[in-house]
């Protein structure tokens, strides 16, 4: 069973501040979980049914997960995490401290400034494994990386897109390969020289790229429309953009 501390544990790091003061973060169902065993996250604990540690007990012994299993009804497991459902497993993880990436040749770094909504960010990680994006750089108002939602909406890519938090002005102020940002007076994107190394900025979309972060952009682009919808949701933009660099 999960005991009260355990679930006040647990409950406590759906909060942006008790993640930070923990060192904690939660992945929650199957997929996700999964993905954990072959990244470079250290499990602290697995809540898990019965079914899936029988189901899995190769899997988590191969990966010496055994003695950090405590067995949970899918009840308690429901009532201790944040999904509907695929409640038959949920993990606590050490957050992990991540570097500032440095630009490689042919490398491509998504830059996203204000982009607020967990599950925005969370698809946009999904979109940025997808297209083999490796760093994704976000402002400090950006949704947290380790928010339940985020790590939900990324489907297991969480484990292979790397993600820092930082002041923007201060990383693009000294880099020294293009940087593309998405604005609606851009240059057609289905025309544009897309560079193999570069920064892609995408920004919030209600604000769009703010105006410090402007100034760094050294190639604005947009994606042309071709009927009557005012804009895009920020993560299928990106994936749009991302989509036309790699083509």
């Amino acid at each position: 069973m999960i005991s009260k501390n355990q679930l006040k544990l647990i409950k406590a790091l759906e909060s942006k501040k008790q993640r930070k003061k923990n060192g904690l973060f939660l992945v929650q169902g199957e997929k996700n979980v999964a993905e954990l065993f072959n990244s470079n996250f250290s499990v602290q604990q697995l809540y898990a049914t019965a079914d899936y540690i029988n189901n899995n007990g190769a899997l988590l012994t191969e990966h010496n997960l055994i003695p950090l299993v405590v067995e949970a009804s899918e009840e308690d497991l429901k009532r201790a995490g944040t999904l509907v459902s695929n409640n038959s497993v949920l993990a606590i993880v050490k957050c992990k401290e991540v570097a500032l990436p440095a630009i490689a040749e042919n490398e491509l770094i998504l830059v996203l400034d204000q982009v607020g909504d967990p599950g925005n960010l969370g698809t946009i990680l999904r979109a940025a494994d997808w297209y083999g994006i490796k760093n994704v750089v976000c402002s400090p108002d950006c949704a947290d990386f380790y928010n339940p939602k985020v790590i939900a909406a990324t489907m297991g890519s969480f484990a292979r897109v790397s993600v820092s938090h930082t002041e923007l002005v201060e990383y693009l102020n000294v880099q020294t390969k293009p940087i593309y940002g998405a604005f609606l007076e851009g240059e057609n994107i289905h025309k544009a020289h897309l560079n193999k190394s570069a920064f892609i900025v995408m920004g919030s979309e209600s604000h769009g790229i703010s105006a410090p972060v402007e100034q760094f952009i050294t190639d604005k682009i947009t994606i042309p429309n071709f009927g009557q919808a005012e804009s895009l949701n920020v993560a299928m933009a990106t994936g749009i953009i991302l989509d036309n660099f790699k083509r």
